[in-house]
Order: C-alpha cells, then structure tokens, then sequence
C-alpha cells in the first residue's frame, strides 16, 4: 500500500526542474506580497482587531513576466481606511499597478540593446530564459521607448545640488540621418566631479559644429539647470569651447589635456627629435610644483627657439592653461592634467555605436548614451585624491565668502 502511495507522488510531482523552481519563486511573490498587504492592513487574514487600516478585497490574476520566466500571480486587493472616512485602494510598493514584467527584465533587454542587440536579437537572446511567446517585439519596443522618458527628464533636470567642483568637455561624431542623409555631427559631452569625488554625466548635446555659438549653448545649459560654476574645467583645446568659458565662466580656471598638447608638438617637430621633445615637455608636466614647472616652461622655450619655431608658437599657444593643475590638490593632478576622463568615455560610446550604421534621429543617438549610463553599461569610479576635494575653493563660494 505504501508503495502505491509513494508511485503516486512521484508521478504528480512536477518533473522539470524548471517548472518546479518557476511553482516555488511563483509561491514566493505571493507570500511576500500577503506579507506586505497585512503589514498595510496591521492585520493578518480574517483578524478583527482594533486599530485595523482597512480590509481586503479578494484578489486578482495577473500574468507577470519575471527574470525566471512568466509566473501568474495571485494579488491581493484592499482598501485602506482614510482619516475623513473614506477609503482608497491599496497598492503595492513592490509590484506596480500594471506591471506585466518586473524591472529586472526590463533592465535584462535594454542591457542586451545597449550590447548592440536590434529587436529579433534581444528576442533570441532572452528567449531561453523569458520565453519568445512572452517577448514581442511591441514589449520589447516599449521599454526601450520608456528610455527616452527618463532621459527627457534627466537633460531638464536641476542641478543646484550637485556641488560641482571640475568639469571635463568634449565632443565626440556620430553618423546621425538628418534631411534624408546620413552626416556625423558633433556630440558635446559633459562629465562633472562631485564635491565627494564622485563623478557624473552632466549633459549630452548634438550640435551642427564645433563652434563657439554651439559649446556656448552647452555652458549656458548647464548654467540655466543653476550648476555652480566650477573650480576647473579640463578641455583638448577647441578654440570654440575656450570661448564660452572665457564668456560664460570667467572666474573658471581652464585646464588645456596636456596629452593632446603633446600631440601638437610632435607634429610640429621633425621625427628624430621626438625622444627630446618628449624629454622636456615631461619636465614641465611632471615637475614637483608649480614653480619648477615654470622654470622648465622658460627652458623649454629658450632651447626649442632655435630647434623648431613650430614647435614654440604651439607650446605658448596653450600659455597658463596648460599649468592649471598645479593650482588643485598634488594628489589629484594625474586626474585633472588630461581629458582621458573622457576620451575613455567618448571611446565606450564608439564601441557601442559602431554596431548601428546610422542614427534616425538626434534623440536616438542621445537616448543610447545617456542609457549606457542610466543602466550601468558605462560606470566612473571617483577621482583620485578626492578626499582633498574639501581644499579647492569653488568660485560661487568664492563669492559668497
């Protein structure tokens, strides 16, 4: 007898393992969303005690699809008592009103999106785990539609709280489709560090060139969302964007990428002389203050006069700018004398980009790099040096002192 009992089991117990896991996660929701509605209600099922929030109100069947496959749950329904009498209906803080798929899905499909994945691609790839039949192509354009939202929301947002100490600025081309053709405009890019050394994306612009009416805007932007101006901003070089900041932030200190400024000078000078060039430029970037680097500066000039007069027009055409940094924190200057900040950034966004041939739009190309971001596709970790961050003065302070 207790043989036939025990096949009886067997048979009725679910034998794929992953139907198995899907039947306990599914009990799991339940339970946990019961356990929120009676921590709602200060009462458990059928309790008729004083103080009571509300009362329940059956329940309803909803199909949920979940980073562990489609699960249909049971919800819970009540109603929660008002101080004036009436009632409103209750909803969880874990399950939203009309959710057919947790955020972890969501964030599952835009992950494989900002991998270079088109819709039939996202499909394939989730359909193992989330099931093809779950997963339309409609579903899957609406989240990433839902993206745009949030960066609408993030390009308007206030800045006054920020506390913006150095900013980094770029641009950066991408092949966008405007009036039928196909063109590469110039992103501008913003990339802000914190007061707590922590680093964020400031803005993303396309504009028609890098001009100084376009970088214009950009620092206007920023300054109209009421950022501070900043202690320091670390640029290539773009005469356009010195422009604006000479305009829009005057009390700013420019730094110019020493990196790219060697670059210069290289092309300025004949090949064999490269290792001595590199030699002394060193001596100015990597002297032991300020004052040493200004005396290499000087040395530098009287030697390269009669080497290479190219060479020297290019170096004094960075001036005073290519020394800002040593007027911050020494433990932060590897951070501030070059915009490899960026370029690092601005070098993942082409990673991501060469998969699409072109952009529809301008806001299609800037929805997917603020979403490398928003989603974590892209993270920045805080500046070296930062807890000396409390040291600089930023020029609003300034003022206010």
């Amino acid at each position: 007898m207790s043989n036939d009992t025990t096949d009886a089991r067997v048979i009725a117990f679910p034998r794929d393992l992953t139907t198995c896991i899907r039947l306990r996660i599914r009990e799991a929701i339940e339970l946990t969303l019961e356990e929120e509605l009676e921590a709602a209600l200060g009462a458990a099922r059928s309790e008729r005690i004083e103080g009571r929030q509300g009362h329940r109100n059956g329940s309803i069947t909803r199909d949920i699809l979940t980073e562990n496959g489609p699960q249909r749950l049971a919800i819970p329904r009540a109603r929660l008592f008002a101080e004036d009498g009436s009632t409103s209906e209750w909803r969880s803080g874990l399950l939203d009103r009309y959710a057919r798929r947790t955020k972890k899905v969501d964030e599952a499909i835009l992950g494989v999106y900002f991998a270079g994945g088109n819709t039939r691609r996202i499909r394939k790839a989730l359909s193992p785990l989330l099931g093809e039949k779950h997963l339309s192509k409609s579903a899957v354009s609406r989240v990433v539609r839902r993206l745009r939202d949030l960066f609408e929301a993030w390009r308007t947002r206030d800045l006054s709280d920020l506390a913006i100490t150095y900013v980094y600025m770029d641009a950066m081309f991408l092949p966008v489709r405007l009036a039928r053709r196909v063109v590469k405009v110039p992103v501008f890019a913003a990339i802000g560090v914190r007061e707590d050394g922590e680093k964020v994306l400031l803005s993303l612009e396309i504009a028609r060139s890098e001009s100084t009416a376009s970088w214009r805007s950009v620092v206007a932007g920023l300054a109209g969302r009421e950022m501070a101006p900043p202690a320091l901003v670390i640029v290539d070089g773009n005469a356009g964007l010195l422009r604006a900041l000479r305009e829009s932030w005057p009390e700013t200190k420019v730094q110019r990428c020493t990196k790219h400024k060697l670059e210069n000078l290289l092309s300025k000078a004949p090949k064999h002389s490269h290792a001595e060039l590199k030699r002394d430029y060193g001596a100015i970037i990597y002297a032991e203050n300020l004052r040493a680097a200004q005396t290499a500066h000087q040395a530098f000039i009287r030697k390269w006069k009669t080497l290479s007069q190219e060479v020297v027009r290019s170096l004094e055409e960075a001036g005073e700018d290519l020394l800002s940094f040593y007027r911050f924190p020494k433990s932060q200057w590897k951070g501030l004398r070059t915009t490899n900040l960026i370029e690092g950034v601005n070098s993942a966004f082409r990673r991501r980009t060469k998969t699409q041939a072109s952009f529809m739009n301008e806001v299609s190309a800037l929805v997917l790099l603020y979403g490398l971001f928003a989603m974590g596709q892209i993270t920045l970790r805080r500046i070296d040096g930062w807890k000396d961050l409390k040291k600089v003065q930023r020029p609003g302070l300034q003022q206010a002192a």
